[in-house]
């Protein structure tokens, strides 16, 4: 893969994601994603202060510390999403160069329709799977980094990442099947992330928490019901939590910030999730953001990820 840019620009306030419904925004390292945003913060901000890095591939870069940020678009000028999705992940991984992938945030137009023989989301992981093993080589699986894919408006293939040079560490869930080992019967190719990512920086550890839903093994549970699937969703949490050594809450006294996402399907579940996670998960000090979208199966209403900064 091709070598990384390492001479940065002056400094930006932050590397942050919008969302439809939010301020309008105009500085360089902020990038509007289509999703709408229902409550809570408008604006994620997933690093406080970064530099800007000359683009690559196609691929706007910027600088945290030891920490590589940036984000992909790939139009879809035809009907092959999976090529999209293949060609997105070969000009992200190139302009990683040697760095591992910790994080990638995937927004994929329509995720649940399907247009032909395959629905949207799993021609994303097919192109996606083929991506990672032409760049990565055989055994890729064990260098997959945490992921959530969910859906997007419009006709653009959105895709925000985190790498770095030190080597992570990725977790799984016990009581989950990797994705990247689901049967057939979820696509030709399974989902390529891990359950959670550890990165070690200089000032610390990031612990990224993938997209967690309602699946036991690599079945769907409490379809189309919103409790049942919180109970299962927040339970998972709990299990990688435990897994990550924070816990059955994410708490550590050495947790410096902690922020959410909560994807919905439906807007008018917002009370109830939001009284829900309130008392079982979130704290006042959190930083959350609850936003209206479809997830990768038409089953699952509720997804949740995290992301948790802790000092060394």
């Amino acid at each position: 893969m091709l070598a990384s840019p390492v001479t940065p620009r002056p400094a930006e306030p932050a590397f942050r994601i919008a969302f439809d419904g939010s301020p309008a925004l105009t500085e360089p390292a902020t990038l509007r994603i289509h999703t709408p945003w229902l409550a809570g913060a408008p604006v994620e901000a997933l690093f406080p202060h970064v530099a800007t890095l000359p683009a690559m591939a196609g691929v706007q870069l910027f600088q945290a510390g030891g920490f590589l940020l940036g984000y992909a678009q790939e139009p879809l000028i035809h009907d092959d999403l999976a090529a999209h999705a293949e060609a997105l992940y070969r000009r992200l991984l190139a302009a990683c160069g040697r760095r591992h992938l910790y994080r990638a945030w995937n927004y994929v137009p329509q995720i649940n329709a399907l247009p032909a023989a395959v629905e949207n989301y799993r021609a994303f992981c097919l192109g996606r799977a083929r991506a990672f093993e032409k760049e990565l080589g055989p055994g890729f699986e064990t260098r997959l980094p945490a992921a959530s894919a969910v859906g997007c408006e419009g006709r653009q293939l959105d895709v925000i990442f985190v790498a770095g040079e030190n080597a992570p560490r990725h977790f799984e869930n016990p009581e989950q099947v990797p994705a990247y080992h689901y049967p057939i019967e979820h696509g030709p190719r399974s989902p390529s992330f891990a359950r959670a990512t550890v990165a070690r920086d200089g000032a610390g550890s990031v612990v990224f928490v993938s997209g967690t839903a309602a699946i036991k093994g690599h079945q769907t549970v409490s379809p189309g019901v919103l409790e049942g699937q919180l109970d299962c969703t927040l339970d998972n949490l709990r299990l990688i939590s435990r897994a990550v050594g924070l816990g059955d809450r994410f708490t550590s006294d050495r947790m410096t910030r902690r922020q959410f996402k909560i994807y919905l399907r439906h807007p008018e579940d917002l009370g109830r999730a939001r009284a829900r996670l309130d008392q079982e998960l979130l704290q006042p000090t959190d930083t959350v953001t609850y936003l209206h979208s479809e997830i990768c199966r038409a089953a699952l209403d509720v997804e949740i990820e995290a992301i948790l900064f802790l000092t060394s």
